[in-house]
Parts: structure tokens; sequence; C-alpha cells
């Protein structure tokens, strides 16, 4: 865990990661676990309601995005990725070695286009966002299918951005084992389950209970200056009711929700966990938005930003991934900091 310093600011963390990661020869071992795994194939699954097909335990898979790179490096098969893509932020220390390896197949922060995917002859395709799914990016899955590539979809996005039932850790670890079985190793799966369980339930044991819950704003980014905040159905709002802190937009249409400062300054949050994204787009870093929310007048004026209330998280870390556990300890112990 990385902190920066910035003057008068409770508290500002960067994650680079939480759990026990795979030993440094981790792709050598699954090599060889691949023959013994593939007896577990075919297989069949229903993924955001679609059948899906395993005939082969995957050697060349590519991932479409950087938070769906992560989650196969931490299974230990980062060494059958044959590409991915969409990359929003720098690549966490721990896996950097594994993960500069991997052949990128779009340019940062794009997605990768049917043809680049299927030069890289996939075997594999695993996506964190029903958006890439398309004819315009990567390709319907379908369509892949018919080319006799399975696909996974993870379940929080089936429909890109819409809410999500039930949305929680129990369907982010369900995902791992998932994806272990698809990639043959299986253990895997419910050891990366079990120790991210472990680090939630750690941290939610720490939780100082408080009166009156805090009032919470995540801000993600800006769009052509409007804010974009986590609304229900999502994993920063599961997090938000497990610390017991009310998420002010948990009565938004969408996950991921385009609301306005106005709506901001009226429901005046509390406390306001900043993505910290490294992308290059205006107000990415958690450094800008902090610089750009106390000189506004009207955020200005915010209970957490004249109080310096902030918690910054990377990015990616609020969408459904490896990071997505350790937002919990980070938030909580910037909360238990908060007076």
């Amino acid at each position: 865990m990385k902190t920066i310093a910035i003057p008068s600011v409770v508290m500002l963390i960067a994650i680079t990661g939480c759990a026990t990661d795979p030993a440094p020869d981790a792709g050598a071992h699954d090599r060889t676990t691949t023959a013994t795994s593939a007896a577990s194939h075919p297989f069949t699954l229903k993924n955001c309601g679609t059948d899906v097909t395993f005939k082969a335990v995957p050697k060349k898979a590519v991932t479409l995005n950087q938070t769906a790179a992560e989650i196969l490096i931490h299974l230990g098969v980062g060494d059958r990725i044959a590409g991915t893509g969409y990359e929003i932020e720098k690549t966490p220390p721990a896996i950097a070695v594994r993960y500069d390896k991997i052949p990128v197949l779009s340019a940062p922060g794009a997605e990768i286009k049917h043809e680049k995917l299927l030069e890289a002859q996939p075997d594999f395709v695993y996506g964190s966002f029903a958006s890439m799914f398309t004819k315009e990016q990567s390709g319907e899955r379908k369509q892949l299918h018919d080319l006799g590539v399975p696909t996974y979809l993870t379940e929080f996005d089936c429909t890109y951005h819409e809410s999500v039932a039930n949305a929680d850790f129990a369907m982010l670890f369900e995902e791992y084992r998932r994806l272990g079985r698809i990639m043959g190793v299986p253990e895997a799966g419910e050891k990366l389950a079990a120790e991210q369980k472990a680090v939630v339930d750690k941290a939610v044991g720490a939780v100082q209970k408080r009166d009156k819950p805090l009032k919470l704003m995540w801000f993600y980014s800006t769009y052509e200056g409007t804010p974009w905040a986590a609304g229900p159905g999502g994993l920063p709002d599961h997090i938000s009711r497990l610390v017991g802190v009310e998420n002010i937009f948990a009565d938004a249409k969408t996950k991921w929700a385009e609301v306005s400062w106005d709506e901001v300054a009226a429901r005046n949050p509390d406390v306001i966990v900043l993505a910290d994204l490294t992308r290059g787009e205006p107000n990415d870093t958690a450094e800008e938005k902090i610089e750009l929310l106390k000189k506004d007048p009207l955020t200005s004026k915010l209970t957490a930003v004249k109080g310096d209330r902030f918690i910054a998280v990377p990015g990616s870390h609020m969408d459904p991934g490896y990071g997505s556990a350790s937002v919990v300890p980070a938030l909580v112990d910037g909360l238990n900091k908060l007076r």
C-alpha cells in the first residue's frame, strides 16, 4: 500500500493489492496442472443469460480490459493471456512484471477492435464491460461464439451500466471460481475467493459504529464538466452498506450515474471517495479532483470539501476486480480516522 501525502487531506490512499500474490513461478505450475485439469472440459455454463460451452482449457485467452487481465494473472494463468486492452491506469507493482509481458492490442484507454482481436487467434475472450462486446468494438458475443471462441462477460455488467440486483462480493468471488474452472485451475479460483473474502471480512469487523451514518459520494470522473457518481446495483453501493455509510446517489437509475453539481450540493456528502485515475483525462487524478472541488464556488462549500474529508482509491478498483476488496479496508481506515 502506498500513501500519497497531500496537505490537509484526511486520508488519500493508493492501493496496489491486498491478497497474497501468486508465486513468481505460478505460470510454470499452471502449465503442469492444465493437462490434469483438461478432464473437466467440456462443460457449459450460463453467463449473462447465454449458455457458453468451453470445449477445452484455454491456452490463448484475450482480456478486453486491464481489470480482466489482472484477475487472470492473480489466478496464476497470466502466461496464457495472448493479448489485452483498455488500459486506464498504471499496473500495480506486484504484478507489473507479469502484466508487461502481455501484448497490448489497443491504444491506452481504447477498446480492442474486432480485427485486432482475431489476429491474436484467441480460444477464449473475457471482458468486464458489455460495451466492449459490440460490432463496433471487439465483436458481439454471438459472433465470437459462431467462430468457435467462447466468451465470458462479468455478471456485474450484462447490460452496460445497468444496476444489478444483489450485486455484492459473493458475486465477484463466484466469478473467480468460474474463471478458475474455465482456465483449468479451479483450486486457484477457490483460493483467490477465500483470500479476498478474508480481506473484506477483516475490514468490516474493524468498522467503528456511528450514531448517524455518514453521507458518502463515490466520485469517479467528469465528462464535459459533469460528474459521474456511483449509483445502486454495483460494488461501491454494496461496500457503502457493508461499512455503514449512506451512498448519496443510491436512488439513481444506473450503477454509474451522470449527476449534476447542484444535486451533489443539495445532498451535501460528509465524505467523498475519489477515483484516482492515471489515464490522462481532465480531472482524472485524485489531486485534480480535489483542486476542482476546492476552486468551484458551489462545491467548495460542501461539508466534505470544507473538512478535507477525501478518501482516494485507484479508479479501476471501483469496478469489479481483484482490487475491489482492497477498497474496503482503505475506506474503513479512512472513515475511522474522521472526527
